[in-house]
């Protein structure tokens, strides 16, 4: 097997990137919080506010008669090598300790997990029976799987029978079954507890990195294997947006909030529950291509009819249990409604024809996606332009290379079959871009990087021609600007540095990229994967204890993977003459760690290291064998220790 020697950094919007590439090894940290009540029309609304409705028909196995609770329940994913993963999630349950089971997806719903790595979507915040809940789990069907492996260059799509099951060896697809059903067990000492009239949140997170294995090879074809890994933790990432999508129900200008149906991804019917979104005077708003701010923007969506598609981006306040949006589309603004809509990277520009790479395709009315690897894209005069997070008056010259968008009107196809899509009377919505790159040098105002990659492609991805007045944008010396809250003082040359902004208008460079935030990556925070072939390692650790754990040198290089990542830089931990050392991280406030067992397709959580590795050894008896294991956590390079705050092993059973 080739040794894959990274993870895609597909933009991850958290405070540290790679520890949001582990986000995987939540533990399951489970309590009840709870939310006074009020009508819809108060302004201490509950920002859950369903009740027990057709939404959850069928899906438990008894009444709310005894009482309910709101059941807030989340979905997202952690990075992995992937440039679309596009699956059905047919089923997402939980079980109570009394075999009640509550179905909290009622209708089948497409997702791309590779688009998750930012974002957080409520799938649910219906009402459910009151009582303890021991379990989760979660069916994904690979029939019509979307599966791209970023190579990079020009990304590998792999074929139905190449995407096996890890459990049987057997390609998902038919005449074999191609669903997958994944359980969750939840640490007897910190279950899920819904009671009457109070909020639990359980934020679920499917790791592409640790669910699946990606057998490259110079030729074809590749393979992925699938071992699905479903985690969950009742404190949502607060470094990642959260989104609630759905019909609108009521404006209450007065309160500054509203009412969405919960109707997550690209469902086209049912409703999941309600949620109160609070909004603010800087929320900004796309309704039906356009741009307002605050009380306008609320004015203005309270004059749309009930039942109109919408979308909100904000933040969840596990204190307070409230939603409050940042940013808002409404109408035709949400992709899939009334206009066809394409969502990418713009690679190129010519005058005013833009080249997207990486595109999810929305076609109006459908209310589902298809990925294409390249999209052209004409837009205009008549193309109306917002910012997410930004008033004022945008232009089309605000696209440029580098820019993330999601841009609609009309799809067609060129001579050759190619995508197309014309914008010419449509609009274009710019979102937050992450740029990576390696601090060459720093100014009070201006930081100089050799870049690595701009909203997740590498730097070998743009073409730069025309986007600078008097010098186009380059590689080797991109720069970024910073506003006057953020300050370079904490870069050093020579080490990577992350931001998210927007990129300069185009033909105003430099310089090159605005930036909103910062993340550094002087405090050496990590991601380590080791994948072992099939059937794996009796004895993966030539020590276990309560506070330590150690991989030998020679159990790493007999590993089909060894990497430590830190940002987009890549260490060997094979060349530690002593072996890599992992203990627990002291100072961490919310350690995660987990077992998964890939035959009976079972995760265990604990919430102490001790308790984790109790388990361990009772698992790694001599009989069980280990596949792979992650953690992330600070890392020191000088003395080949990781301090894990996270951590998974997989087995073979």
């Amino acid at each position: 097997m080739m040794r894959m020697s990274s993870l895609r950094s597909h933009g991850a919007d958290c405070k540290h990137l790679v520890s949001q590439a582990l986000c995987l090894l939540a533990t399951i940290a489970l309590t009840a919080c709870g939310s006074g009540g009020g009508s819809a029309d108060s302004s201490s609304m509950p920002a859950v506010t369903s009740t027990p409705s057709s939404a959850n028909s069928g899906a438990s196995t008894q009444s709310c008669s005894a009482g309910c609770g709101a059941a807030m329940v989340s979905l997202t994913d952690a990075p992995g090598d992937f440039i679309s993963y596009i699956v059905n999630v047919v089923s997402l349950q939980l079980t109570r300790a009394d075999g009640t089971v509550v179905q909290t997806v009622p209708v089948t719903t497409q997702v791309d997990f590779a688009q998750l790595v930012n974002l957080s979507e409520i799938v649910s915040a219906a009402q459910i029976p009151a009582g303890r809940y021991v379990a989760a789990s979660i069916t994904l069907d690979y029939s019509e799987a979307t599966i791209v492996v970023d190579n990079g260059t020009t990304g590998v799509t792999i074929l139905p029978a190449d995407i096996i099951n890890g459990a049987t060896s057997m390609p998902l697809a038919a005449p074999n079954p191609t669903q997958v059903t994944l359980t969750l067990s939840l640490d007897a000492d910190n279950q899920l507890v819904v009671t009457p009239n109070t909020i639990a949140n359980l934020a679920l997170d499917f790791n592409l990195a640790a669910s699946n294995a990606i057998t490259p090879s110079t030729t074809e074809p590749t393979t992925v294997t699938v071992n699905p890994v479903l985690t969950a933790s009742l404190v949502p990432d607060t470094s990642k947006q959260i989104r609630v999508r759905g019909p609108l129900v009521s404006v209450n200008t007065t309160a500054s909030s509203y009412i969405v149906g919960v109707r997550p991804f690209y469902n086209s019917s049912g409703m999941n529950g309600q949620v109160t979104v609070t909004t603010t005077a800087t929320t900004t708003y796309s309704i039906n291509g356009t741009a307002y701010t605050g009380s306008a923007g609320l004015t203005q969506l309270a004059t749309l009819s009930g039942g109109t598609v919408t979308a909100a981006y904000g933040t969840w306040d596990t204190t307070s249990q409230t939603f409050t949006a940042s940013n808002v589309l409404a109408g035709s603004s949400v992709a899939g409604t009334s206009l066809d809509s394409v969502e990418g990277t713009v690679v190129a520009r010519t005058e005013d024809t833009l080249t997207l790479l990486d595109d999810l395709l929305y076609r109006a009315g459908q209310f589902g996606i298809r990925f294409e690897r390249q999209v052209t894209v004409t837009v205009g005069t008549g193309t109306t332009v917002t910012e997410a997070g930004a008033s004022g008056a945008f232009s089309i010259e605000d696209i440029s290379v580098g820019q993330h968008v999601q841009i609609f009107g009309t799809l067609g196809a060129d001579s050759a079959g190619n995508a197309t899509l014309d914008a010419t009377g449509g609009s274009a919505q710019l979102t937050p871009t992450s740029v990576v790159g390696t601090v060459v040098s720093t100014a009070a105002n201006l930081v100089t990087l050799s870049l690595q990659s701009l909203d997740g492609h590498p730097a070998s991805s743009f073409d730069f021609a025309g986007t600078g007045s008097s010098q186009d944008a380059t590689a080797t010396a991109y720069t970024v600007a910073l506003p006057a809250a953020l300050s370079a003082t904490s870069l050093s040359a020579g080490l990577p540095a992350r931001f998210s902004g927007f990129v300069t208008p185009f033909g105003s460079a430099p310089p090159d990229f605005t930036a909103a935030s910062l993340v550094n990556y002087a405090q050496s925070r990590a991601l380590l994967q080791v994948r072992w072939p099939a059937p794996g390692v009796t004895a993966p650790f030539a020590t276990l204890t309560g506070t330590e754990l150690l991989i030998s040198q020679a159990t790493l290089t007999a590993s089909a993977q060894d990497i430590i990542r830190i940002a987009s830089v890549v260490l060997n931990p094979s060349t530690l003459s002593a072996g890599l050392q992992i203990d627990p991280d002291a100072t961490a406030s919310n350690p995660q760690f987990a077992i998964g067992h890939l035959k009976s397709r079972k995760i265990d959580s604990f919430s102490t290291f001790s308790s984790f590795v109790t388990a361990l050894t009772t698992e790694l008896n001599g009989s069980n064998e280990a596949l792979q294991v992650l953690a992330d956590g600070p890392y020191n390079a000088t003395t080949g220790v990781l301090s894990a705050d996270q951590m998974i092993v997989l087995t073979n059973d």
